[in-house]
């Protein structure tokens, strides 16, 4: 299995050199509403928003003094608009009230947060801290992983735990943002593009093994 990962980790360096992510921001509490709007949206979705919600709302302070029913109109297309509207405003209030406003470093500290799961917290924690072992389980990453035989099943708390365990945790953080871009490019839930696709003599459903 070892070999295999790092195989597959290799490969994919050569397919997708940037390992970044997809949704565009400058201050790390605007990555934190990024995500949350991300949820059932594309992120080519959140991107079109973000720059004039950014703008309406330039600092983190406006950003948890807003009016929930104006940020809606913002984030309307996005949808769960009200909900996503409403814990982006008290998660700021909280980053003012109780984190010196910032978005904190530990996994703990996270789930506080209004809207955050483990997979916003993952991501948090890999893309602004660097913190090793950070696997963020979407739909690609279980979806593909569960392919190529590195997890079995679909919830995510369980695939995490189980990638967790094999890869290499200076590497998982950036694994993940190529899966996405790997998921999005040739292994696509539709159709796989198993004929073009790099890792095809590595992966479960292609071998069998």
């Amino acid at each position: 299995m070892k070999e295999k990962v790092n195989a597959i980790i290799e490969l994919l360096k050569e397919q997708y050199p940037d390992a970044l992510c997809a949704l565009q921001y400058e201050k790390d509490y605007e990555l934190m509403i990024a995500v949350r709007l991300s949820a059932q949206c594309t992120d080519a979705r959140v991107n079109m928003i973000t720059p004039a919600l950014f703008a309406a709302y330039p600092t983190l302070e406006a950003m948890a003094h807003a009016d929930v029913a104006d940020v809606e109109r913002y984030i309307h297309s996005c949808g769960f608009y009200r909900q996503k509207a409403k814990d982006i405003v008290l998660a700021c209030q909280m980053l003012i009230e109780k984190y010196d406003r910032k978005v904190p470093g530990t996994m703990e500290e996270l789930l506080q947060l209004p809207g955050v799961g483990r997979k916003t917290a993952n991501l948090l924690l890999g893309d602004i801290y660097g913190t090793p072992g950070s696997v963020v389980c979407d739909t690609h990453c279980i979806r593909i992983c569960g392919r190529l035989g590195l997890s079995q099943g679909k919830e995510p708390e369980k695939v995490e735990r189980q990638l967790r365990a094999v890869l290499p945790p200076e590497e998982s953080s950036d694994f993940c943002h190529r899966i996405v871009l790997f998921g999005r490019d040739i292994c696509t839930a539709r159709k796989p593009d198993c004929v073009r696709c790099p890792l095809s003599h590595l992966c479960k459903e292609v071998t069998g093994q």
